[in-house]
């Protein structure tokens, strides 16, 4: 009797085995971003990169940055949040955490905490549009530092990171456009290109697309919340 139940489970367990793919892969991107951008850089040949990644939110959900940094890289997690601060030590030791938020000049500005976080921004207009669906509320409003892209580069890099994730809700263009893509040109873009609405009425964010096509981005891949961006003279010259 026992030799006809272990029979069963055994082949359930050998059939389970070989019907598992072996080209099965981790995102923890929100809808596999983080896959995309890891066949570009093993197209461009980098295996271990650099990164900045500005709205970091949390250390590994919806990270576009953690899969890299599970495989060893590092870089700089921008996060405004005073809270995220143990969490981003406990899971991203080897990074430099930035507790400010990412303006136009140095200076002080407030941050509304909305009751989902990740849609916690410097925006009141963003901040008010949210609250004014219904679900979400403004709970807190926090007076914290900010610090242009440019300086941040200049402070924490010594040349320029490979990738820039840029999800700041609702400030993504003015901060893209203030970056000097002459200094700073990672060979990959990732930003949020949609914006955030309960009534279905969201908006891709056309105005991103076509400003990176003009400064000599490509797309490489849409997931219709992010756009993935790869420098066109960095890919045309991979091996």
């Amino acid at each position: 009797m026992l030799l006809k139940l272990v029979s069963p489970l055994v082949w359930a367990i050998k059939k389970f085995k070989y019907n598992v793919s072996d080209n099965r892969r981790i995102s923890y991107s929100q809808s596999g971003e983080d896959l995309i951008i890891r066949q570009i850089f093993t197209a461009l040949g980098l295996d271990r990169i650099t990164y900045l990644d500005l709205g970091a939110n949390h250390p590994t959900r919806f990270s576009n940055t953690y899969l890299f940094y599970s495989n060893g890289s590092s870089g700089v997690c921008v996060e405004p949040d005073p809270t995220a601060q143990p969490l981003f030590r406990k899971w991203r030791g080897r990074d430099t955490l930035l507790t400010c938020g990412v303006g136009l000049e140095e200076g002080e500005a407030d941050f509304y905490v909305m009751t989902t976080n990740t849609l916690s921004t410097f925006s009141k207009e963003e901040a008010e549009r949210y609250q004014g669906y219904g679900s979400q509320k403004i709970t807190r409003v926090v007076k914290l530092p900010l610090k242009p892209v440019n300086a941040i580069l200049e402070q924490h890099f010594g040349k320029c990171p490979n990738l820039i994730s840029l999800d700041i809700e609702g400030m993504d263009f003015q901060i893209l456009q203030s970056l000097d893509l002459d200094k700073w040109r990672p060979q990959v873009f990732c930003i949020e290109t949609l914006t955030y609405t309960e009534d279905k009425t969201e908006r891709k964010l056309d105005e991103i697309v076509e400003y990176m096509k003009g400064r000599g981005y490509m797309v490489y891949a849409d997931t219709f919340i992010n756009t993935v961006f790869v420098d066109k003279k960095a890919w045309q010259q991979r091996h």
